[in-house]
């Protein structure tokens, strides 16, 4: 089989994994692939562009943290190759395995006995009157935000046609389920248990960023449906970003449409639930130490 590895951007710990799997994997009849991007090239690794690393291989494998599945998702998600994520970041919600398992995950991927989970992704046109559309796709979000300057922006909202809302906020996040635990739950975005090994939820999430009204409430959204968004006033410096991996100068008269990608990202699933992860790495639901017993008495 064929195995492309994806890199984080400081590639120190990540090369030398790479090092120790790449003959390895030749010893094993496997053709290992990195790609010209990240500019580490093991003996006997062959070498592709990124963006032909989905029609290149047969799985990936993220070596990194969120942002390297992220990467790695918009590489080659849309050839459903499986993703492997070893972490080497900090959080790692998507790279689930450490690198002590790398080489026993990998072993147990290539022969078929790994699990399997589908994580729903958003498939985002942009459109801008006079250019062809542009389209992106999400794991995590798409969020349209106001760039340097702190100011409010306001953006009016549709659902399949239908207004929702104008909102006057720092931003709005238009979130998947796997992205709920990212910029959405930290802009007080409700939490969402994504697809995982069984069929999770499919839903979109509409979380504005600081909005200056008590009323705006995140809205969650049904997958089927698609989401518009706009200017309601002409702002200048307004951003849209993409997992934060692809951003654009948003004006007035622009559109973003965002609904459920056709092709969702699959990944190899670790032994740990979502609440396993979610207890571990955010210490979500975490009691004291200390024991209750009560109010204090009256003497």
């Amino acid at each position: 089989m064929r195995v492309g590895f994806i890199l984080k951007p400081d590639k120190t710990e990540a090369g030398a994994l790479l090092e120790d799997l790449v003959p390895w994997l030749r010893g094993e009849g496997h053709v290992p692939v990195v790609t010209s991007e990240d500019q580490i090239a093991p003996a006997g690794a062959e070498v592709v562009p990124e963006l032909e690393m989905g029609n290149s291989v047969d799985l990936a494998v993220a070596l990194g943290g969120d942002g390297t599945m992220l990467r790695a998702s918009r590489l080659v998600a849309e050839r459903a190759r499986p993703v492997l994520g070893v972490n080497l970041g900090q959080l790692g919600f998507l790279a689930g395995f450490a690198p002590s398992e790398a080489k026993a995950a990998l072993a147990l991927a290539l022969a078929g006995k790994l699990p399997l989970a589908k994580r729903m992704r958003l498939a985002v046109t942009f459109t801008r009157a006079g250019a062809e559309p542009i389209v992106k796709y999400a794991l995590n979000d798409a969020v349209l935000h106001q760039g340097a300057m702190a100011r409010l922006v306001e953006i009016d909202a549709f659902v399949d046609g239908e207004f929702v809302a104008s909102y006057r906020a720092d931003g709005l996040i238009i979130s998947t389920p796997t992205g709920s635990t990212a910029y959405n739950m930290a802009a007080g975005g409700p939490i969402v248990v994504p697809g995982t090994a069984k069929p999770g939820v499919q839903a979109m999430m509409l979380t504005p960023i600081c909005a200056h009204a008590l009323t705006n409430r995140p809205l969650v959204i049904g997958a089927e449906s698609t989401i518009r968004l706009q200017l309601g006033a002409d702002v200048r410096g307004v951003l849209i970003t993409v997992d934060a991996q692809w951003g654009h100068s948003f004006l007035a008269g622009d559109v973003v449409e965002m609904t459920a990608a056709a092709s969702p990202l699959v990944m190899y699933a670790a032994d740990k639930s979502f609440f396993d992860v979610m207890r571990e790495k955010l210490h979500w639901g975490a009691r004291s130490d200390r024991s209750f017993d009560g109010p204090p008495r009256r003497k």
